[in-house]
C-alpha cells in the first residue's frame, strides 16, 4: 500500500524519485551505436531494428501508400478525434508565434530582431507497444507552425515492420514530411549524422528511454535537442473537496508510463488521503499494466499531509513537477502562487490526460526538477532569434570615442583600433 507522510517529514529529494545517474553500461552501449550508425548507414539501422525491433525491413522509409492505406483502415470517429485534437493544439501554439521588431528611435541607427526557422527537424516517437499518435502531434504541430522545412518522424516498427495507423495518420494531419522505421539510440544517430536514407537535422525532439535521451545528450552540440526527459511525474495537491476516486485514477495515469515514474499525492486532508490509498489500492489491481504500476507506485508514489494549501504549493514549487493538478475547490486562487510546474491542470475535472492528448498545450513537459528554469516543448523550440543592427557613419563617429574606451578598460586595443578606424573613415568623407 503507498505510504502515507508528513510533508514536513521529507525533503523534495525524499518526496521524488528522481535519481537519472547514467549508468555506465547504457553509456557505452550507446557510444557504441552511435559509432556504428556513423559509420555503418542505413546497413546498422537495418541491423539494430532486427536485433532490437524484431522486424526484418525491406525499406526503412514509410511510403505515400503506406500512409494513404492507414487512413483508409481508420474509422472515421477517431480521424474526427485526431482532427480536432490537432486544430486545438494548432489553435493554442499559434498563439506563441513571436513577431520580429525593429527600432529607430536613435538618429542614424537601426537595429531589431527576427526569428528564423530551423531548416530541418528530426521528432523521436517512442513505441510502447504501439507509436503514441499523441506524441506526433504534439511535436509536429508546433515545428509546421514555426516555418521548419523538413520534418522527419522517426519511430520504431513492430515485427511485422509496420506503423500503426493511428500513428501515421497523426503524422499525415500534423504535416510530417518523412517518416522512418527507426527508433531508439541508432533513430537518434541516423537523424544526427545522416545516413544514405536518413537525412541529418539541425535539431532532435521527442521523448525516449534511456536510451534514445543518453544519446541525445552525447549528440548534442553537432545538432540541438529539446531537452533530457527523465520519467513521467504527476503531483496532486488536493483539498476536501477533492474525489478520491478520481485523484487516484489521475495518480494511476502516470504510474502506468514506467516502473519509475512518479505519483504524488499533497493534501491537506487526512480522510482523503485515506481514501485515496484505498482507493490506488483497487483500482491498481483492475489495470492492463498492473506489474508496471504497482512498481511505480512502491518506487516513486507517495501521499503527503500538509497544514495548509499553501504550504502544499511552496512544496511544489521546490518539487517543480512535470504535471501539477489543483483538485481543490478554487485553483484558480492557488495559481498565482505556482512557479514552477511544467503544466498545470485546474480543478477537478481537468485531468493531467485531457493536456496529454486534446485540449492544446503541449504534452513534451520539463521533468526531474527541469520546470525551474525550463518550459513546455513549442514553437520557440523550432525558432532562431536573430539580432541585426545598422549605424550610419555619423552615429558610429559620435558613439567611437565611448566604444573605444570601454574595449580599452577591457585590455582588447583591437577592438578598439576597428572602432576608431571607421570612425576616422566616416570624418573623412565628410563634405
Amino acid at each position: 500500500m503507498i505510504p502515507i507522510y508528513k510533508l514536513r517529514d521529507l525533503s523534495p529529494a525524499q518526496i521524488l524519485n528522481r535519481d537519472i545517474r547514467q549508468e555506465a553500461d547504457v553509456s557505452a552501449a550507446v557510444d557504441a551505436v552511435l559509432a556504428d550508425v556513423r559509420q555503418n548507414g542505413d546497413e546498422a539501422l537495418y541491423r539494430y531494428t532486427r536485433q532490437f525491433d524484431g522486424a526484418a525491413l525491406d525499406a526503412l522509409e514509410v511510403t505515400a501508400e503506406e500512409i494513404e492505406a492507414a487512413w483508409a483502415r481508420l474509422d472515421e470517429p477517431f480521424r474526427q478525434t485526431l482532427r480536432q485534437a490537432a486544430e486545438n493544439i494548432r489553435a493554442f501554439h499559434s498563439r506563441q508565434v513571436h513577431q520580429d521588431f525593429v527600432l529607430t528611435d536613435r538618429p542614424g541607427v537601426v537595429m531589431g530582431q527576427r526569428y528564423t526557422p530551423i531548416a530541418r527537424v528530426g521528432v523521436c516517437v517512442p513505441r510502447s507497444p504501439e507509436a503514441f499518435p499523441s506524441t506526433i502531434l504534439m511535436n509536429v504541430i508546433p515545428a509546421r507552425i514555426a516555418g521548419v522545412e523538413e520534418i522527419v518522424v522517426v519511430t520504431p516498427p513492430d515485427r511485422e515492420g509496420r506503423i500503426s495507423d493511428e500513428a501515421l495518420a497523426a503524422a499525415k494531419i500534423a504535416g510530417a514530411d518523412r517518416i522512418f522505421k527507426i527508433g531508439g539510440a541508432q533513430a537518434v544517430a541516423a537523424l544526427a549524422y545522416g545516413t544514405e536514407s536518413v537525412p541529418a537535422v539541425d535539431k532532435i525532439v521527442g521523448p525516449g528511454g534511456i536510451y534514445v535521451a543518453t544519446a541525445k545528450r552525447k549528440v548534442f552540440g553537432l545538432v540541438g535537442i529539446d531537452m533530457i526527459a527523465g520519467p513521467s511525474e504527476i503531483l496532486v495537491v488536493a483539498d476536501e473537496y477533492a474525489d478520491a476516486h478520481c485523484v487516484a485514477a489521475d495518480l494511476l495515469s502516470q504510474a502506468e508510463h514506467d516502473v519509475r515514474a512518479c505519483a504524488v499525492l499533497v493534501t491537506t486532508s487526512e480522510s482523503l488521503a485515506r481514501a485515496v490509498q484505498q482507493e490506488l489500492e483497487e483500482q491498481a489491481a483492475a489495470l492492463p499494466r498492473r506489474d508496471i504500476v504497482e512498481k511505480a507506485l512502491a518506487g516513486g508514489g507517495k501521499i503527503l499531509l500538509a497544514e495548509s494549501l499553501e504550504e502544499a504549493v511552496a512544496a511544489a514549487n521546490r518539487i517543480a513537477p512535470e504535471h501539477l493538478e489543483l483538485c481543490v475547490q478554487d485553483p484558480f486562487a492557488l495559481l498565482p502562487l505556482v512557479k514552477n510546474a511544467g503544466s498545470v491542470f485546474l480543478g477537478g475535472s481537468a485531468p493531467e490526460a485531457l493536456g496529454d492528448y486534446f485540449a492544446g498545450p503541449n504534452h513534451t513537459l520539463p521533468t526531474s526538477g527541469t520546470a525551474r528554469f525550463s518550459s513546455p516543448l513549442g514553437v520557440d523550440d523550432f525558432c532562431k532569434r536573430s539580432s541585426f543592427l545598422y549605424y550610419s557613419p555619423q552615429a558610429l563617429a559620435d558613439a567611437a570615442p565611448r566604444i573605444a574606451e570601454f574595449a580599452r578598460r577591457e585590455g582588447l586595443e583591437a577592438h578598439a583600433r576597428s572602432v576608431c578606424a571607421r570612425a576616422k573613415q566616416a570624418k573623412e568623407v565628410q563634405p
